[in-house]
């Protein structure tokens, strides 16, 4: 979890000029590091229109990004460079069959000199398409109470009612089936609170804190500070808080069958574990990661999905720390999730990150190594908004959408001309995987 979704704003743009903080220091550069200087790179290879420095460095970077839609869009622009224009149309024809869209001559001024190639308006008209609304939800229940930018849902069967985080208001609340709300418990720092999980056997609700760079809201000297806070499901007592790294964005999380904890540190990179009963966070990654985001565990117990913003889906060992990526095959668009969530062989992915957004359905395979096939439940849609993140209930997958996130300015303020409306949580029926 970034700043803000600052990744949304830098990871989506063409040119790449964003920059990553890295904490950690390593023989082996990080996927972190490697990032940071691939973007540097390009950056001055830009500068000195040195464009064969330029189309390199994009194909490392694509490469680092596990083929990510949004590398397709920075080769095509390489490509086009370095004056070779079919290859430059063949990136293109991968990021619109990835699903994506986007105003080619309002990324770059560059592809305006190709706007009279009738491929032009062939691929125009694909990524318009990909832009047309789907809607296979519908309203579960909305939040009434004005300006919560919801974050994290999860479910607890035992008192049949939703949990969710508030960013602004920096609380959690609850919520039954019919959307009347209540206060669970305040952020004990007053940070925006984000990740949320109910072990519902134990009797416990774990949530985290996230002192966002730049917020107004958040004194400047806790900026960069997390926490990971866990409750007492009945008597709504907090029994635990645990310090986070400095410079860290504890965001998402995913419980074991063991009742460990496992944190994803959207900013730093890391990957942590709390066992269950422990007081403090255990770092498990090698540096694979650059921004990730929700982990869902692995039907075998002993891995997790994980989606990293930028890199796609990576299947995680818990014991090793090793990490094996789910090929996008110019094809499929795993990037951009903030929630992933597993199910029956289908991992459902709420994506913020690509465009247009979307709610997803990818089906794997027996395996779980590969995607066979993709359908989205949600795009382009009034009530889609700014989605964030879900839950799965039996057979049905609510999420939360028109978050309010992009309401807000920079610095976590309500924009001027923002016109806040009531966030919803959407439920769909998930479908059937043919492949188990």
């Amino acid at each position: 979890m970034q700043n803000l979704r600052q990744r949304r704003l830098i990871f989506l743009a063409v040119a790449v000029f964003a920059t990553v903080s890295v904490s950690r220091t390593q023989q082996m550069p990080s996927a972190a590091e490697q990032f940071r200087n691939l973007t540097s790179e390009l950056r001055k290879a830009r500068d000195q229109k040195d464009w064969q420095s330029y189309l390199l460095n994009s194909q490392k970077l694509s490469a680092l990004e596990q083929g990510a839609p949004r590398t397709h869009l920075q080769l095509a622009l390489a490509e086009l460079r370095a004056g070779d224009h079919q290859k430059a149309f063949e990136e293109l024809r991968y990021f619109a069959q990835m699903g994506q869209a986007v105003d080619l001559v309002a990324a770059s001024p560059d592809f305006s000199t190709i706007r009279e190639d009738p491929r032009f308006k062939a691929m125009s008209d694909s990524m318009a398409a990909n832009q047309a609304p789907i809607s296979h939800a519908s309203i579960a229940f909305d939040l009434a109470e004005a300006g919560l930018v919801p974050e994290d849902i999860d479910y607890d069967p035992h008192s049949s009612r939703f949990f969710l985080t508030s960013v602004q208001k920096k609380k959690i609340i609850s919520v039954d089936a019919n959307g009347k709300a209540e206060d669970f418990a305040q952020s004990p720092d007053s940070w925006p609170m984000m990740a949320l999980k109910i072990d519902s056997r134990r009797r416990l609700l774990w949530a985290t804190e996230v002192a966002l760079n730049g917020f107004n809201s958040v004194p400047k000297s806790d900026w960069g500070r997390s926490a990971v806070l866990c409750y007492d499901l009945q008597t709504r007592k907090l029994v635990r808080r645990i310090e986070g790294p400095s410079h860290s964005a504890l965001g998402d999380a995913v419980l074991t069958n063991d009742g460990d904890l496992i944190v994803s540190d959207g900013e730093g990179g890391g990957i942590y574990r709390v066992p269950n009963g422990g007081k403090e966070l255990q770092r498990m990654d090698k540096g694979d990661f650059i921004s990730p985001q929700t982990p869902v565990m692995h039907p075998d117990g002993r891995h997790v999905f994980v989606p990293d913003y930028l890199r796609g889906i990576a299947v995680f060992d818990l014991k090793t720390g090793q990490v094996r990526w789910i090929a996008m095959a110019n094809k499929y668009a795993l990037n951009g999730i903030d929630g992933l969530y597993f199910h029956a062989g289908i991992l459902l992915a709420v994506q913020n990150g690509t465009s247009p957004e979307r709610v997803s359905v990818f089906k794997l395979d027996r395996a779980l190594s590969s995607v066979v096939s993709e359908e989205e439940i949600e795009r382009s849609t009034p009530t889609l908004g700014d989605p964030t993140h879900g839950v799965i209930v039996h057979h049905e997958f609510y999420y939360i959408a028109n978050s309010g996130w992009d309401t807000l300015d920079d610095n976590g303020n309500p924009k001027a001309d923002a016109k806040p409306t009531p966030a919803h949580i959407m439920r769909a029926h998930i479908p059937p995987n043919a492949a188990n």
